[in-house]
C-alpha cells in the first residue's frame, strides 16, 4: 500500500519553491477537502440510484430523524436545514410529486401545514440511509474503529470553535 498521496506531492512542490513557509495547515485542510470531494461523489451516486438529490435526502432524513410520526412544520425544516422558505418549497414540491411526503393541515394552527413522510417516503429514506452509511463506511475502511473515533474527536474539536463563532453556520 502506498505511503504517500497526492497532497504529499503538492506539499513537496510548495516546500521546494517556498522552503521557509509552513505548509502543515495546508497538508491537513487539503486532505479534508479531498476527502469531502470523494465522499460527495460516492454518496451522490447512492442518491441518484434512488432518484434523489442531496437536498431531497436532507429533507427526508430530517423528517425521519425527528421520530414518529416523522412530521414537522415547514418552518422547523427550514431551521433544521438552514434554507430559505423558497428553496424548501421547491424541495417539498418535488418530494410530494414523487409520493415521498405529504402536506396536511396543522391541527394546532389553522394557517399552517405539517409535512409528513408517506409509507413510500419512509421506505425510501431507510434504504437510502443504509446505502449512505455503507458509502461513508467504505470511505473510512482504511481506519480502525479506534482511529475513526480519534479522527471524529479531533474534527469535533476543530468544529466546536467554529460552531461557537458562527452559530447555525453550515447545515448538515
Amino acid at each position: 500500500m502506498p505511503t504517500s498521496d497526492l497532497v504529499d506531492l503538492v506539499i513537496s512542490q510548495w516546500t521546494a519553491e517556498c522552503p521557509h513557509q509552513d505548509f502543515a495547515a495546508m497538508a491537513v485542510v487539503t486532505r479534508v477537502f479531498r476527502l469531502n470531494a470523494f465522499a460527495t461523489r460516492n454518496v451522490n451516486r447512492s442518491f441518484r440510484r434512488h432518484h434523489l438529490h442531496q437536498g431531497e435526502f436532507d429533507v427526508l432524513a430530517t423528517l425521519y430523524r425527528a421520530g414518529a410520526p416523522h412530521a414537522l412544520n415547514p418552518q422547523k425544516l427550514v431551521e433544521a436545514l438552514l434554507l430559505t422558505s423558497g428553496a424548501m418549497t421547491n424541495r417539498l414540491d418535488r418530494l410530494e410529486q414523487a409520493g415521498l411526503l405529504v402536506r396536511n393541515p396543522n391541527p394546532d394552527d389553522r394557517r399552517g401545514i405539517i409535512v409528513s413522510l408517506t409509507p413510500d417516503g419512509l421506505r425510501v429514506i431507510k434504504q437510502v440511509l443504509k446505502d449512505y452509511l455503507k458509502d461513508l463506511g467504505e470511505l473510512l475502511d482504511p481506519l480502525s474503529a479506534a482511529e475513526r473515533k480519534q479522527l471524529a474527536g479531533l474534527l469535533k474539536k476543530l468544529l466546536i470553535k467554529h460552531d461557537q463563532e458562527t452559530p447555525g453556520g453550515i447545515g448538515v
